[in-house]
């Protein structure tokens, strides 16, 4: 059974400061996380923009550029540019797409994969949640999933 809640008034101002409160300690953890994550993804050469995209693509699946643009939400001439980056690293290859050979797919490397599959270790890292126990975190991840309303801007489900 879904509860609703209401939402703070200027009529319950401890209720505003505590949820002020919260937002800024989120805010707080999401930036933490995020330098962590800068720093770890500038160690293997990449920046967040080009380690998003690797991320972004399958291994076992070519992806069109296009595609590509379309699941980072930017510009093609952006992913463009990303790619470039990637290829020169030697993470990404362009082939002809075997369907459309006017077409170029983007195919992760035998190096990219390694270096994708360690991207992926840097952002699920959980080192700020090792203090709390087992059901802290199943009480964190039922709170967190709440207020995001059940929805998630990236699969949440990933492992």
């Amino acid at each position: 059974m879904a509860q609703h809640t209401v939402p703070a008034t200027p009529a319950d101002p401890a209720r505003a400061a505590l949820a002020g409160d919260v937002v800024r300690r989120i805010t707080h953890i999401a930036a933490a996380l995020r330098h962590q994550q800068d720093m770890e993804i500038a160690e293997l050469g990449l920046t967040p923009a080009t380690a998003r995209a690797l991320h972004e693509l399958d291994p076992d699946r070519p992806l069109p550029a296009r595609d590509l643009a379309a699941g980072l939400g930017c510009d093609r001439s952006n992913v463009t540019a990303l790619v470039d980056k990637l290829e020169r690293a030697g993470l990404v290859e362009r082939h002809a797409d075997p369907a459309d050979r006017r077409q170029k797919t983007l195919v992760v490397t035998g190096p990219g994969r390694q270096v994708r599959a360690r991207v992926q270790q840097v952002m699920s890292d959980s080192r700020l949640l090792a203090g709390l126990s087992g059901r802290e975190l199943a009480t964190l991840r039922e709170l967190v999933w709440k207020v995001s309303d059940g929805g998630c801007p990236e699969r949440c489900d990933e492992d």
